[in-house]
């Protein structure tokens, strides 16, 4: 009875968000206390002048009309930059080329909002949630978080995600991933204790590769010189299959031999030393980049390649290019670049038990017996609005990997990668183009740097007059990736 008693105890969800003795969204102390974000720190303009609502401004009827033609055109020659794309890219650069080099910039952007896929919003029910998935900041680029403050208020935010993983049984348990020594004594009753211990269940379980020189030729090579084949099937495999529609044995090494192995009790998903929210959502972080500048003008609604064809796009010096390289040479016949996309199937629940549906704000399903790769429930963040008390609902949001949609993820193996050097030699010779960002390089940035990217290569624009990255895609180092 003792025993069914405990069960009971385990299967019962906290009430309230997820939280620790730090406060809601935050590590335990020992954890927490890695966050150089220590408090609400930055600059939130449109607050500070008077703006108190905390959803998305509603653009003009003229930056909403998606046409060109009532643009006020600069006398000089027209706008210095045509950015394609109101993504992080675009932003960065037109904002920097303005405040420091007084440099105009019309931004056309396909979508009905800024914000690229960053954009969020406060839903009917008075939850903020993202449009196309879940968006946690994490950075270790000093550089990067300063600027950043320019333009929100930031509140530390340490991101930890749940997954339910079945057992050696094929009971489903609550585990942190990535794996910590809780993972591994749930999952595979290892007792573990110490890190010392947490160490040598790895050692014990790796699985060296075959290979004359010990590299792994795959993914799956790569998972099991990580973690051992337990940990592989039971959290990476299946999950791997769902997300890129690909078993680990079919994608290159690189995608999964970066798989964090945690000897620690460290549940955070991220180790950054700057991890935060923005106070008023991420959408709040474009208004102020971008809205009120006489040097910046926005048209959503525009749709480049049909304004360009039409012969309807206002004059400029230098195209900014931030969307997909394959699309801006879809006339020469080539193959289409493969990505992932998401797709999001959200429901709005009126009375959940305690006002939460789940223990956290992510949890990862990586078995194969759903579809599904993971739930959001945004309720658990705390940057939710504060003009209301939050419903007594929930918005949950379950995703699916696909191939269709919204290209998210480039797919990383040698084709591709091939294919992918035909059209960046077209773009380097492209007169009065200038490609950015995560579309256009074919490579999956974090935001942190995407940021970074087109700060430099904003840098590069004022010391030398040419919009030109100053390190290679990946010199930025390791990207989340789909989670």
């Amino acid at each position: 009875e003792e025993e069914d008693n405990k069960k009971k105890k385990k299967k019962k969800m906290p009430k309230g968000p997820f939280a620790s003795s730090v406060g809601v969204g935050r590590a335990e102390p020992e954890w927490a206390s890695l966050n150089e974000v220590t408090g609400l720190c930055g600059r939130d303009e449109m607050r500070l002048s008077g703006e108190t609502t905390e959803a998305p401004m509603v653009p003009s009827e003229a930056t909403m009309s998606g046409e060109c033609g009532t643009v006020d055109v600069p006398d000089d020659g027209g706008f210095d930059l045509l950015i394609v794309g109101a993504g992080l890219s675009g932003a960065v650069i037109a904002e920097r080329c303005s405040k420091e080099l007084n440099m105009t910039s019309l931004i056309v952007e396909k979508r009905n909002h800024i914000g690229g896929n960053c954009y969020d919003f406060v839903g009917n029910e008075g939850i903020r949630c993202s449009k196309y998935g879940a968006h946690l900041f994490h950075t270790k680029f000093q550089r990067v978080w300063e600027y950043v403050q320019n333009f929100s208020e930031w509140m530390p935010f340490d991101h930890r995600v749940k997954g339910r993983v079945e057992d050696q049984n094929k009971e489903l348990k609550l585990v942190p991933i990535p794996p910590t020594r809780e993972t591994v004594n749930a999952l595979f009753n290892a007792n573990v204790n110490t890190d010392e211990e947490m160490q040598k269940w790895y050692d014990e379980q790796r699985v060296v590769p075959k290979s004359v020189d010990g590299q792994p030729r795959n993914g799956e090579e790569a998972a099991l010189s990580r973690v051992g084949p337990l940990l592989y099937e039971a959290v990476f495999k299946h999950y791997t299959k769902k997300q890129w529609d690909k078993y680990p044995e079919e994608l290159d090494a690189s995608v999964l031999l970066r798989l964090p192995c945690r000897v620690t009790t460290d549940d955070r998903y991220f180790s950054d030393p700057w991890q935060a929210l923005p106070r008023r959502g991420y959408t709040r972080i474009f208004e102020n980049m971008l809205f009120n500048d006489k040097n910046i003008q926005i048209r959503l609604n525009c749709d480049f390649f049909e304004l360009k064809k039409a012969n309807a796009l206002p004059k400029h010096k230098l195209v900014v290019f931030t969307g997909q390289i394959d699309a801006y040479y879809a006339s020469l016949g080539m193959p289409k670049l493969e990505y992932r996309s998401l797709e999001f199937e959200n429901t709005y629940m009126e009375d959940p038990e305690d006002g939460y549906f789940q223990e956290a704000m992510v949890v990862n399903y990586p078995s194969s017996s759903v579809p599904f790769t993971r739930i959001v429930e945004y309720k658990h963040t705390p940057n939710q609005p504060s003009e209301r008390p939050l419903p007594r609902g929930t918005l949950i949001a379950k995703e699916y990997s696909t191939d269709v949609g919204e290209p998210y993820y480039p797919v990383p193996n040698p084709e591709n990668r091939s294919l992918y050097e035909k059209y960046a030699a077209l773009a380097a010779k492209e007169k009065g183009v200038c490609f950015v960002g995560r579309l256009a390089s074919y490579k999956y940035f974090n935001m942190d740097q995407a940021i970074l990217n087109a700060l430099e290569m904003y840098d590069n624009m004022k010391e030398n007059g040419t919009l030109e990255p100053k390190r290679r895609p990946e010199d930025f180092g390791p990207v989340d990736g789909p989670k």
